[in-house]
């Protein structure tokens, strides 16, 4: 079957009737069972079975979570509902990272969802961090054909010693497969999870032209439907553990970390109907690609030398480069409100 043909409603027909018939095999978790506060436990909410944590941002502060273990490799999930009305400057955040244990060198994977003003879309992107790469970002950047703050979806970041892929509601929309020239920009050490929302008034939206504008507030992120699946470890072992062997070897095995041909051809539709940005094709910002790029020509077709989409199918979003918000780590359960 050929996706790329297909109208909208008949491409996600046919990827859900795939996916229904096997579906991935997730075993979810309490926020108890597996997260602690990051910071600002007082806007972290948490529901009676708790199996739904809210996270705000409000004029005190944002708020963030993060996994109580340390993952060698691993599927991580969530099905994710963002805030709604005026989001511009807010960006809500899901990722793996190593930072507070490899400041100079860390490794990092992100989905990251960008606010808006109101009428304009919410936009999300992904990145890839391998050993402190910080000056070799890797973005790209997507619309959604629904509104985010309106419906729940399921984002997930698999993460294998081969590959990486991320996925929206079970479908994959980009794969890095590992090779020897990418060397130590793959992630490679335990990574812990992390949820966040914050204000990113500086740059997350047109630029940093439109702040949050904290009359709308509280904004609220919601997640449900928690996943953590993986090897727990300790991040500073100075000999890399045995222990996760048949862990890997499950993980890879699952329908998740190998993309069928079906879902290859999902992903180049979604890549060609949604990306709006794609450093592979930033010739201006790499003159010699990053080793991990594969080129599609239909792909390459619709960008610039920026690696923006050509004047007549422009998006209109901001592809400005961004500093991350940092923290420092608590694991706390206390002064945490339930819904």
């Amino acid at each position: 079957m050929d996706y790329c043909t297909l109208p909208l409603w008949a491409l996600l027909l046919s990827i859900a009737t795939a996916y229904a018939a096997a579906p991935f095999n997730l075993s979810t978790i309490t926020y108890g069972e597996g997260y602690s506060p990051l910071f600002s436990d007082f806007n972290i909410e948490r529901s009676r079975d708790d199996k739904i944590v809210r996270l705000l941002l409000n004029r005190k502060s944002g708020s963030g979570i993060i996994s109580t273990e340390y993952y060698s490799h691993g599927y991580f999930s969530a099905s994710i509902k963002l805030p709604s009305e005026y989001t511009a400057g807010i960006v809500v955040a899901f990722y793996t990272s190593n930072v507070d244990m490899f400041e100079k060198n860390h490794d990092e994977l992100d989905i990251e969802f960008l606010g808006n003003i109101r009428g304009k879309p919410w936009r999300f992107q992904t990145n890839m961090y391998g050993n402190g790469s910080l000056s070799r970002g890797r973005e790209e950047r997507y619309r959604l054909w629904f509104d985010p703050s309106k419906e729940v979806h399921q984002y997930s970041i698999l993460w294998t010693p081969k590959n990486i892929i991320f996925y929206l509601d079970e479908m994959p929309i980009r794969e890095v497969v590992r090779n020897p020239a990418i060397g130590g920009d793959f992630p490679s050490k335990p990574m812990s999870l992390y949820v966040t929302i914050w204000d990113a008034s500086n740059w997350a939206t047109n630029g940093g032209r439109n702040r949050v504008n904290y009359r709308y507030q509280p904004f609220v992120a919601e997640f449900r439907d928690l996943v953590l699946e993986g090897c727990a470890v300790d991040p500073i072992e100075q000999i890399p553990s045995t222990n996760c062997t048949d862990r890997h070897a499950a993980l890879m095995a699952q329908r998740y970390a190998t993309l069928t041909p079906e879902q290859h051809q999902s992903m180049k539709w979604f890549r060609e109907k949604y990306m709006y940005y794609s450093y592979c094709y930033d010739v201006v910002r790499y003159a010699a690609p990053p080793p991990e790029c594969v080129f599609v020509q239909s792909e390459r077709d619709m960008f610039k030398s920026s690696g923006r989409l050509r004047e007549r199918m422009k998006f209109h979003g901001s592809h400005r480069k961004h500093r991350r918000c940092r923290t420092s780590r608590r694991r706390t359960h206390a002064g945490i409100a339930q819904i």
